[in-house]
């Protein structure tokens, strides 16, 4: 067996799936060990924070398979980054979850609805949703080239959970949240400039 098939044969899909379940495993532990409510709160920035890691891991696939051409990481990043993508979703629903435990149900969710920090996060929730619905082969054959513009909306909710996440602390603790979101952004400033300002070698007749 070669590397290249161990590696392939070491990460499967089910391996992927297991490393993607470690940290909600993690959650469900504390939830279980839990003697109060309080715990809900505790967990509301971690689930968020990894449904934003995953998020941006999946996000990360293309500009990266642009910069270092025959890596296979980012090759079998690419190939992957749908599994990413669902358990970004997962976790963004453990975390609206959560908080709707915390604030006490809808009236409380609405009652602080007009915050930056909150609906901000809504709004990337709800365009997650689709995003996740349609994550299957099914739906990628079916909407043909729709379900590549429909993906692009995960900009947009990565935007919203960056402003999201730094409005939370009242952008003066905005560290965590641009250090996440920083290399996604020069990365994909990057692939910008690969596909319409890169110098182009030119054929000489």
């Amino acid at each position: 067996m070669t590397p290249a098939m161990t590696f392939r044969s070491a990460i499967s899909p089910y391996w992927l799936w297991a490393l993607l379940a470690l940290p909600a495993a993690g959650f469900m532990a504390s939830l279980g060990s839990a003697t109060g409510p309080e715990v809900y709160e505790e967990l509301l920035h971690p689930s968020g924070e990894f449904s934003a890691r995953f998020m941006i891991i999946a996000m990360l696939a293309t500009p990266l398979t642009l910069l270092f051409k025959g890596w296979r990481g980012p090759q079998w990043l690419k190939k992957n980054r749908r599994y990413f993508g669902v358990a970004a979703f997962g976790y963004a629903f453990l975390h609206t979850v959560f908080y709707l435990i915390d604030v006490q149900g809808v009236a409380g969710a609405v009652a602080q609805l007009p915050r930056l920090y909150i609906w901000t996060g809504w709004v990337a929730f709800l365009i997650f949703i689709p995003l996740a619905v349609t994550s299957m082969d099914y739906f990628v054959r079916r909407m043909g080239p729709r379900w590549k513009q429909l993906q692009r909306w995960t900009y947009g909710a990565a935007v919203l959970t960056l402003v999201h996440w730094a409005a939370l602390h009242d952008w003066g603790g905005a560290g965590p949240a641009l250090i996440h979101f920083v290399p996604l952004g020069l990365l994909e400033a990057y692939r910008v400039w690969y596909w319409n300002f890169r110098p182009r070698l030119r054929l000489r007749g």
